[in-house]
């Protein structure tokens, strides 16, 4: 009797088991059947994106193609543009300077020069009278700008290359932030009666060292006599040194300025200002 209580329990145990067994079997199928579906799917959309890739790649190789071409166009005509304008230039044409690519121009001995007429600026070649007469009267030519007035105008790499000194190129530094607002670090001060614009020697120092940064005080004092000496002679000495006796904290000292009278002849600037 026992035995046969033994032989049942196993063989419910067995069919528990085997009923356990079928179940994790048919949910191990349906996951496999999960995946495969997912995995189709994904095949799908990988199959999707190498074909859109494709698409691309060939759109991109299409657009290179044309802008390859658009800037082969361009080139020739700027050459054509450039041809045309040289040879304008050479018949004594003025030509409006937002129209002109200087690089693209090519005249005997690259005597292209600046002009500024009436109502906008323009290039010619040196002395040409306008033949058609247009844009007014010549107020102003790069050649009749004084030297710190030419130096001033160019950029940082193109000062470096044409004034080796630190001094010089502080002159024209000095020069373009009186003249140009956009410089911001203006040191300079309205002056009156005879004296248009002052910059004070102290005022100057400071000015240095925030515009070189690094250097010394002392370096800086021994600029200040040096980038004077250099406007000085940049400008042809259409400004002037004066000492200027002032008092402070009940002392009196005597201080140098830089002053650019009233009658200065400076190209483009009215004389006689304010």
């Amino acid at each position: 009797m026992s035995d046969g209580r033994t032989c049942s329990s196993r063989v419910d145990e067995l069919e528990a088991r085997i009923e356990a067994l079928t179940d994790r079997l048919e949910r191990l199928e349906t996951e496999r059947e999960n995946r495969e579906t997912r995995l189709e799917r994904l095949e799908a959309e990988c199959q999707q994106k190498a074909e859109r890739i494709d698409d691309l790649e060939s759109e991109t190789a299409r657009l290179e193609n044309l802008a390859e071409a658009a800037l082969k166009k361009a080139n020739a005509n700027k050459d054509r543009i450039g041809e045309l304008q040289s040879r304008e230039l050479e018949k004594g044409a003025h030509l409006r300077e937002s129209n002109v690519d200087e690089a693209a121009v090519t005249v005997p001995d690259d005597r292209i020069e600046r002009i500024v007429k009436t109502d906008d600026a323009y290039y010619r070649l040196p002395e040409q009278a306008d033949p058609l007469e247009r844009g007014g009267d010549v107020t102003l030519a790069y050649g009749d700008l004084l030297p710190i007035q030419q130096l001033a105008r160019m950029d940082e790499d193109m000062r470096r290359s044409a004034a080796n000194a630190l001094p010089t190129r502080l002159a024209a530094k000095l020069w373009r932030a009186r003249t140009d607002s956009s410089v911001g670090d203006d040191p300079w001060e309205r002056g009156c009666k005879d004296v248009a614009e002052y910059v004070k020697a102290g005022d100057l120092k400071h000015w240095i060292r925030r515009r070189e940064p690094g250097i010394s005080d002392a370096y800086a004092k021994k600029l200040v006599s040096r980038t004077i000496d250099a406007i000085l002679e940049l400008s042809k000495h259409r400004l002037a040194v004066r000492r200027k006796t002032e008092r402070k904290n009940g002392l009196k000292y005597t201080e140098r300025r830089l002053v650019l009278p009233t009658d200065a002849d400076v190209p483009g600037e009215t004389p006689g200002g304010d």
